[in-house]
């Protein structure tokens, strides 16, 4: 029997192959472009899984590719491009999976927000950007400044807008019209305090809090994500609240089976949601929540796919793992990728440091205003989030993509 991958995440397939494998299954991936999991598959022997190289972004190929899959028991899938055609296929395969509406609905930002404000669950609200020259007037009217610009179904920090005067607005309104976005460009509140993600598992009505990650941004009215630490030691009320809140967010938002990834900015009022990913959290949030408790938590992902109460949910985790911090490393400017400097000395770092490249030598590097500009993410060990935190980033100041320019 198989379970299948529509895409995923570009790190966590041997823990996936391995999940899978014990749940007495095989892991095929699906993907359109295998170079997106070098790294993964570098170093995974063989056999480990089975890689079918289909059209993703074609729902008929992918279709016959899934039927052709021998066995096949369950679909998964860890991203947000490909999480509705997911859920429809596993629908019309008959497969265990989310509802295809529920999906729906945690893919469009703007209605999340809207369902969450009726709901007293978010002090923010939100509004459509329309088009034309009352743009400006409707964000000043409806959310006022500082605020944020969105796409409605953006990914990886693409096509986000932090604007804090009139000027900046417009300019923003001038950029965001320039795009092609995925979704719709809507406005909402800029929530001032520190940024965290809520780690979470639910199925039926239950979540349970893995843990709380800190998120680090760019100072540019661009955001970009820069850093991130896990397990946040929370005092166990905050801990609680927490807990407690993405909860009902969860629910309110329709979500009610599998990992989600609650991003959140904690106010002087409280948390307030950022936005909800329906998936285990991207880079290596998946890999440091494995290590830091002490088990493989993409078993989790597996019981979902095969219709069952994931036993993460009620499984003893280890309170005494180690902390991991990690820093992705950008390039200055847009160009081909010759390499890196500084490789060599991060066995001299505390931690141990560890060095996870997203990018090889001869690729071209487009953009470096969001994750598509990240070459590689250097991973650090410690005792708290916080020591991690500070060598991973130690470490990582000393790595420096090298580019060429391009033709």
């Amino acid at each position: 029997m198989t379970i299948a991958a529509l895409e995923s995440l570009s790190f966590g397939l041997g823990r996936m192959a391995r999940a899978a494998e014990g749940a007495g299954h095989r892991l095929c991936l699906l993907t359109g472009d295998r170079s997106v999991y070098r790294h993964e598959l570098a170093t995974l022997p063989p056999d480990a899984l089975t890689v079918v190289e289909v059209d993703t972004h074609d729902r008929e190929a992918a279709r016959r590719a899934l039927a052709a899959v021998p066995g096949l028991a369950g679909l998964i899938n860890t991203t947000d491009t490909w999480s509705l055609p997911a859920a429809s296929l596993a629908a019309e395969l008959g497969l265990p999976g989310p509802s295809p509406q529920a999906v729906e609905l945690l893919r469009d930002k703007l209605r999340v927000r809207q369902a969450l404000h009726a709901h007293g669950l978010s002090r923010s609200g939100a509004v459509a950007v329309p088009e034309g020259p009352e743009a400006a007037g409707e964000v000043l009217r409806a959310v006022g400044l500082p605020a944020v610009l969105k796409d409605s179904a953006g990914t990886s920090s693409r096509h986000v807008w932090i604007v804090r005067d009139e000027e900046a607005l417009h300019r923003a309104l001038a950029e965001a019209g320039r795009q092609r976005l995925t979704g719709t460009l809507f406005a909402e509140a800029f929530l001032a305090g520190p940024l965290y993600s809520a780690e979470t598992l639910s199925w039926d009505g239950t979540t349970r809090l893995l843990g709380v990650m800190s998120r680090q941004t760019s100072r540019a009215a661009v955001a970009r994500e820069e850093a991130a630490a896990f397990p946040v030691a929370l005092p166990d009320g905050d801990r609680a609240g927490v807990a407690a809140w993405a909860g009902r967010v969860l629910e309110t938002a329709g979500h009610r089976r599998g990992f989600a990834h609650v991003e959140f900015v904690w106010t002087s009022d409280g948390p307030e949601l950022v936005e909800i990913n329906r998936r285990i959290g991207g880079a290596l949030v998946g890999e440091v929540l494995c290590r830091t408790l002490g088990t493989n938590v993409y078993t989790a992902m597996m019981d979902e796919a095969l219709g069952r109460r994931p036993a993460l949910l009620d499984a003893p985790l280890d309170a005494e793992g180690p902390a991991y911090g990690f820093v992705l490393v950008y390039a200055d400017g847009p160009g081909v990728l010759k390499g890196w400097t500084g490789l060599d000395e991060l066995a001299a770092f505390p931690g141990p440091v560890e060095w996870y490249p997203t990018r090889e030598p001869g690729e071209t590097v487009a953009h470096v205003g969001d994750q598509r500009g990240c070459t590689g993410l250097v991973l650090a060990e410690g005792r708290t989030a916080e020591l991690a935190q500070h060598r991973a980033w130690s470490a990582a100041v000393r790595v420096r993509p090298v580019l060429a320019a391009t033709p």
